[in-house]
């Protein structure tokens, strides 16, 4: 049981350094993770999750053309006295609430394009020896408690790695990292191995990766090799998998809601969805819906 208060997981990577290509050319100078879902971008709903679970420590992997991010998770000064000004408090209130804490953000920029494992390593110094958390933003994943809170609420009897996982159609599988599953017991499955996008007729499972990891610092370590795995890239799936059998691993079953905000249609969908959840819209949006003759 992971009972040393000096082993909680407080600590958050967030890897933003992609093009977003998908998206062109809304993303020619937005970044993608800077795209609303309703009123918010999506790298805010990722920082919200993470906050919920506990996370302090909030860590972005950037890249060129990405200051925005930085600004977004910053006062606007002139912005906040016009609203003040014009006793627009709520709007005031939403801006405020979703900032950090002072000295709770770092940056650090992932100057070549390596993959994810790579970003993840660009990150080490930040973290130092302690577990941490990873999350994608592309991955919107709606549950309460949120994801990341179940994760770190399972990780304190477990220690070592846990990743999320989800059930994907078998021809899906070449997307993802892919566990090879051991015995489940009240949604954490054992892993026995993972590999990264397994072609389907070679995929040990149909349990994929979805984005929320929680790693031990020793994952850098195999990250130093900067091996290149799957497209080229240093891939995080092939440093985990050599921790197989070393640590603590399991999958962490999620069972909410997911969608894929790095494809245009499951961006529409979170959209879509997020928008019927909310009392100030919902209603309406419905009625459009019903409406289109499709």
């Amino acid at each position: 049981m992971n009972t040393n208060p000096e082993r909680r997981v407080r600590k958050a990577v967030f890897p933003v350094a992609g093009m977003g290509t998908r998206f062109l050319p809304a993303t020619k100078a937005v970044p993608k993770e800077m795209l609303p879902v309703v009123d918010k971008p999506v790298i805010q709903y990722a920082v919200e999750e993470a906050r919920a679970a506990g996370i302090d420590q909030f860590i972005f992997v950037t890249g060129r053309g990405k200051h925005v991010i930085e600004d977004h998770f910053d006062h606007a000064y002139e912005l906040e006295a016009l609203l003040s000004s014009r006793d627009k408090r709520s709007e005031l209130e939403s801006l405020i609430e979703a900032l950090p804490s002072s000295g709770s953000v770092s940056f650090t920029r992932q100057q070549n394009p390596l993959g994810l494992g790579h970003a993840v390593w660009c990150a080490r110094h930040f973290v130092g020896n302690e577990p941490f958390a990873v999350l994608l933003p592309d991955e919107l994943l709606v549950d309460q408690p949120g994801c990341l809170e179940r994760m770190v609420k399972a990780y304190e009897n477990t220690g070592g790695c846990m990743l999320a996982v989800r059930e994907v159609p078998l021809e899906e599988t070449r997307r993802y990292g892919v566990i090879d599953p051991d015995v489940e017991r009240n949604g954490l499955i054992g892993v026995k191995g993972i590999v990264e996008k397994p072609q389907p007729h070679l995929a040990p499972s149909r349990l994929a990766v979805i984005g929320r990891y929680i790693l031990p610092p020793q994952v850098f370590d195999e990250l130093e090799r900067h091996e290149r795995g799957a497209g080229g890239e240093i891939q995080l799936t092939d440093a985990l998998a050599r921790l197989v059998g070393h640590q603590p691993f399991h999958g962490f079953r999620f069972e909410g809601q997911r969608f894929d905000c790095g494809d245009k249609v499951g961006f529409l969908q979170a959209n879509i969805v997020v928008g019927l959840s909310r009392q100030d819209m919902a209603g309406p949006l419905r009625e459009i819906l019903k409406s289109l003759k499709v």
